[in-house]
């Protein structure tokens, strides 16, 4: 996983976002048959908000936040990882460059050494009869315990920091749902209401259909931009859920140290708490079919009564505080879960309630628009 976030920080992420603006998006066009929409409804269609004219919704949903220079993003010519404001982050980076680092130097140094000194001392010039030496009992031992020395040492903090990236949340926390899509992301929040949030790439000007929003530099850097971001309150646990609704997705956010695949069909989870106020930017970071690189994240980290004005501007409620969250998270589709919920409502008011009848797939609100296949397949 360490390995995983500092390629996603160093590379994955700084690819997309080094691509000159003048770029045109080809796998957008390519991925979209006619009669077929890439792109998710917008959350104001999808779910109206309590006042759209609340301060807390000044910029794509949410309070009015703009990009810092080096923080949450990746920057030109930076070298190393991203500055990490979780204590999980916060620990693997010192690990990172504390640990890791010297410890690859100093192997690769010693190695590269002793190829130098074999190559001179064992040269043909120097040596015309080849010596016959098959074993060194001593050597051997050597080259069999300190690997095996040095991978327990790095063990150590290894674990602890495997078991802190997946301590349950405590009592109290904040839950986030991230449902991927091909490809998009839908949000919800079950302790405060269940209200969803959809959230789409943000296009740049060269590349919006009339009446559509092309992306600004407030908005953050080309192809990590998103139409909604979601919040999350500064010093809260958060406790993150993932699944999808097609195939397997990966939430990323490096300066958080998170990355947590989604699963169609299974629930993963994982909780952080954010230190710093700011704007942070991730990405899918599971190949996902030909948008893939297409599926920003955008969070925006406030404090806690910001979090819970907004909250309210979006017509959601705040649970009792200290309080376990007792709602049911379900899989996508399954009983429980809003469609399934939505669509016994349709059909209780239609017909009255129907028991053991097989019905059709279920409709959606956040599926893609036009999308004859229903949410979470837009553009197939």
């Amino acid at each position: 996983m360490a390995a995983g976030l500092a390629l996603a920080s160093l590379g994955g992420v700084a690819g997309h976002a080094a691509q000159p603006s003048s770029t045109p998006t080809a796998p957008q066009a390519a991925a979209a048959p006619a009669g077929v929409s890439n792109t998710a409804p917008t959350t104001a269609a999808a779910t109206p908000t309590a006042n759209p004219s609340s301060p807390e919704l000044a910029m794509d949903g949410a309070p009015a936040m703009t990009v810092k220079p080096m923080i949450g993003q990746p920057t030109d010519g930076l070298f190393g990882l991203q500055p990490q404001v979780t204590k999980n982050g916060q620990f693997a980076h010192w690990m990172h460059n504390s640990i890791l680092v010297p410890t690859i130097t100093v192997i690769s140094l010693f190695v590269l050494a002793l190829l130098f000194w074999v190559s001179f001392r064992y040269r043909r010039a120097a040596n015309p009869v080849p010596s016959k030496t098959s074993h060194n009992t001593f050597i051997e031992i050597l080259w069999t315990l300190l690997p095996v020395v040095i991978l327990v040492l790095i063990a150590v903090p290894s674990i602890g920091l495997l078991q802190a990236q997946f301590k349950p949340a405590p009592s109290g926390a904040v839950t986030l749902k991230a449902i991927g899509n091909q490809w998009y992301w839908t949000y919800q929040y079950p302790d405060n209401g269940g209200f969803e949030i959809t959230a789409n790439m943000l296009k740049e000007k060269g590349d919006v259909a009339a009446g559509e929003r092309a992306r600004t530099d407030a908005d953050g850097p080309k192809l990590l931009a998103a139409d909604n971001r979601i919040v999350l309150p500064v010093g809260v646990p958060i406790r993150l859920i993932t699944t999808a609704n097609d195939v397997i997705h990966s939430w990323a956010v490096p300066a958080f140290w998170i990355k947590l695949d989604a699963i169609p069909g299974r629930l993963n989870e994982t909780s952080f708490t954010i230190d710093k106020p700011g704007l942070y930017f991730g990405q899918c970071s599971e190949l996902c079919g030909a948008r893939h690189g297409y599926m920003p994240i955008a969070v925006e980290a406030v404090s806690p009564a910001e979090f819970a004005a907004w909250i309210k501007a979006k017509g959601g409620t705040m649970p009792t505080p200290g309080e376990a969250s007792d709602k049911v998270i379900p899989q996508p589709g399954a009983d429980g879960s809003a469609a399934k919920v939505e669509e016994a409502a349709e059909t209780a008011n239609a017909t009255g309630p129907v028991e053991n009848v097989t019905t059709a797939a279920p409709a959606t609100t956040q599926g893609a628009t036009s999308n004859p296949a229903g949410a979470g397949n837009a553009g197939q």
